[in-house]
């Protein structure tokens, strides 16, 4: 139980920070780039704490710089979704 809810504050966190990268008026790629780096300071600086941590973390070290951003973005839309709001992908085919 504990870690669930670690988990969603995680996302909640990520999720809110997406917000107000986005009420700044920062674009889509600018937020897909700090995602990024903020993935790499993780990856670098954090221990995972479960076995599903650890899997992003090997994930995430076995990539190409191509396939790090993809995982980035996924986080990101996944945070972004997970606060009820629609995400980028989900906006641009409303249109």
């Amino acid at each position: 139980m504990e870690l669930e809810t670690e988990r969603q504050d995680w996302k909640g966190l990520i999720g809110k920070g997406i917000q107000a990268a986005e009420n700044i008026g920062l674009s889509d790629k600018t937020i897909e780039n700090l995602t990024y780096r903020v993935g790499g300071v993780i990856a670098d600086f954090f221990d995972p704490a479960d076995r599903e941590q650890r899997l992003l973390k090997e994930l995430w070290e076995q990539g190409d710089e191509s396939e790090k951003r993809t995982l980035a973005s996924l986080f990101a839309r996944m945070a972004d979704h997970d606060t009820g709001r629609k995400g980028p992908e989900e906006a641009k085919a409303k249109k």
